[in-house]
């Protein structure tokens, strides 16, 4: 026996166990089974769309062809190409170049160029640095004070910012007093860490987490494979130059 669905005018067969019972298929019946299959319709069509993004997800975590495409953009700091052949250590009177404009690092041993490292600056990348905030790294003559194995920023090594140009400026523009001033002065000449604390500002490393921006507030930041390297191979007292 079949009937009309009255709802959409679909022609259904109606269960035998239905007819056993009633004798016949009412309209209501009909409507009520045609509601249920669209309730089981979206519920799949539901289910078929949150599985998709998924499948998808995993299809790019575990696809060869995307993994290779990703690692060829992971690094592309220069040292990433350079021959990775260990450094022959110790340098022989290592000393530090950083050339801000090129953002670079240059690593010398003796007058032998052994590397070349990117590097990100300050958020204002350009100027010497004058005063507390003003997130510029620093230019002139310095040397590594001190060096950190449990720094928050990988490793770091520590520039004996403020020099003496930084403390004679501060001075002269009232940034220090006459007593910060030769405490500064004293501590550059005895190779000693100078006045952190000061107007002139201070905490200025070589550190890691990152080459890829200018994002410090006047630290020059590696990559951390690069800064692992040049910490093994610098120790304090290393001259440090930075040019504009």
């Amino acid at each position: 026996m079949e009937m009309s669905n009255p709802q959409n005018g679909s022609r259904k067969s109606c269960p035998p166990a239905r007819r056993a019972r009633s004798g016949f298929c009412s309209p209501r019946w009909f409507a009520l089974r045609a509601q249920a299959n669209r309730r089981s319709a979206i519920r799949f069509a539901i289910l078929i769309a949150l599985s998709t993004p998924i499948f998808s997800a995993c299809q790019s975590q575990l696809s060869p062809q995307t993994v290779k495409a990703e690692r060829k953009t992971e690094s592309t700091s220069p040292a990433a190409n350079q021959d990775r052949t260990p450094l022959k250590l110790p340098l022989v009177k290592p000393r530090i170049l950083i050339r801000k404009s090129q953002r670079q690092l240059l690593l010398f041993s003796e007058d032998r160029l052994v590397r070349t490292y990117r590097i990100g600056l300050g958020l204002s990348p350009t100027g010497d640095k004058v005063r507390q905030g003003d997130r510029r790294t620093p230019e002139g003559e310095f040397y590594i004070f001190t060096r950190n194995d449990k720094s928050a920023f990988y490793l770091s090594l520590g520039i004996s910012y403020p020099n003496v140009a930084h403390a004679d400026r501060g001075l002269r523009g009232g940034l220090i007093n006459r007593a910060q001033h030769d405490a500064i002065i004293r501590a550059i000449r005895a190779k000693q860490t100078p006045l952190q604390n000061t107007s002139l500002g201070g905490d200025i490393y070589i550190h890691g987490n990152g080459a890829q921006s200018d994002w410090t507030w006047g630290c020059a930041a590696l990559e951390n494979e690069d800064m692992l390297e040049l910490f093994k191979a610098v120790p304090v007292g290393t001259p440090v130059t930075i040019e504009p």
